[in-house]
């Protein structure tokens, strides 16, 4: 009987935590940094973003195989962890938005590396029977970090600290959540027979694939978070406000995420997906259509609400689908699929927001949220299911 290690969880949990915590305390300054100070425009800002996101995405899948191929699950997580230490270094020599573009690759390039490794050590140490809620403890932890981050960032913005000097005290936390990962346990497993083949030969049941191919159709609409923050300044909100919209983004989907992700185990993982999915359309339909601050304001709620309902339910259905030996190796597929999308999502979304205006965006990534929800639904109907049993 394999044993259950649900102590890693909590322990990448708060891995995940401490480095969010420093990824957060600037994220919501670097747009800021490069349009105020670098002079850089929105779509130099959806380009950096979809140019690292989109670098990061292609070693999902790569490190995912090698993970589970390898069994170098918890050595990935250290070394993907720790590029987050050198994205803040790199940040603080920046003197262009050159600089900061390489900084941010290669922030991105340690989340390609971790993700799907992480992933499939909080799959390897969850109940089967409880997964949705694993990833929903950690998916709290990391936007419990996010929201301390982001309450720092308000800070700076706040006190007129320089934002350099915001960069070097972020390196802090990111190096506390790194030493935690010594104490990951990852068990290794025989490997099946075949188990080694190569990655592009992986075979992903009908399901599965449809599914994927749903969620890179929601990611072409779904940019950057930084867009949400420039366009609550295009509607009057300051500088300072900004980082307190993010902060209310960030604790809704800190104190949803363990509720939802318990939710999708309970009930099932479509009614989940398909609401957060839906959820999703409309706040970013709302983001073109509202101009009330106090609105705005419960859609960068109801869009923390979206990232909890989503999160869990999407990592557990995808851990489940997939063959348990190659778990890493479809959660980063999953993972470059998510990738590729923003990159495309936030070079359209720079676009549209430089050549048609700054509703734009969001009226393309609220119609394809809403065309994902309609296909996610589908796809995981039940009946559907039972209907091709029955041709069968």
């Amino acid at each position: 009987m394999r044993r259950i290690t649900p102590s890693n969880v909590v322990l990448i949990g708060l891995t995940s935590m401490f480095v969010d915590l420093s990824t957060e305390m600037v994220y919501p300054i670097v747009p800021l940094f490069l349009t105020a100070t670098l002079g850089a425009t929105p779509m130099v800002v959806g380009v950096i973003e979809g140019i690292a996101e989109s670098l990061a995405s292609l070693l999902k899948a790569f490190s995912g195989y090698i993970g589970d191929v390898r069994q170098h699950r918890k050595r990935l997580t250290f070394l993907g962890y720790s590029g987050s230490v050198v994205y803040k270094v790199l940040l603080l020599a920046a003197g262009s938005w050159g600089g900061v573009l390489i900084a941010r690759v290669v922030d991105r390039v340690g989340k390609g590396i971790r993700t799907a490794p992480r992933d499939a050590l909080i799959a390897q140490s969850s109940d089967p029977k409880k997964l949705g809620g694993s990833f929903g403890i950690a998916k709290m932890l990391d936007m419990a970090g996010s929201s301390v981050g982001a309450l720092l960032a308000v800070v700076v913005v706040a006190t007129g600290t320089a934002y350099r000097e915001a960069f070097a005290w972020s390196i802090v936390p990111a190096v506390l959540g790194i030493l935690i990962i010594p104490a990951v346990r990852e068990k290794r497993v025989p490997l099946p027979d075949g188990a080694r083949t190569k990655l592009l030969g992986v075979h992903l049941g009908l399901r599965l694939r449809l599914y994927l191919v749903a969620v890179l159709i929601f990611c072409i609409g779904n940019s950057s978070n930084a867009f949400l923050l420039l366009k609550a300044s295009a509607r009057g909100f300051s500088a300072t406000q900004v980082m307190l919209l993010y902060l209310v983004f960030n604790v809704t989907a800190s104190v949803l995420a363990i509720p939802a992700g318990r939710f999708s185990d309970r009930f099932g993982r479509r009614s989940m997906l398909v609401a957060g999915y839906l959820l999703s359309g409309l706040v970013y339909l709302g983001f073109a259509s509202v101009t009330s601050q106090p609105v705005v304001v419960g859609l960068f709620a109801a869009y923390g609400a979206c990232t909890a309902f989503l999160s869990g339910a999407e990592r557990a259905f995808i851990a489940e689908a997939a063959p348990s030996h190659l778990r890493g190796t479809v959660l980063g597929i999953y993972g470059t699929l998510q990738g590729i999308g923003l990159l495309l999502a936030s070079i359209i979304a720079g676009a549209l927001w430089d050549g048609v205006g700054s509703d734009a965006p969001f009226w393309f990534g609220g119609a394809l949220a809403l065309l994902a929800a309609a296909a996610v639904s589908a796809i995981l109907d039940p009946r559907v299911r039972r209907r091709q049993r029955a041709v069968v």
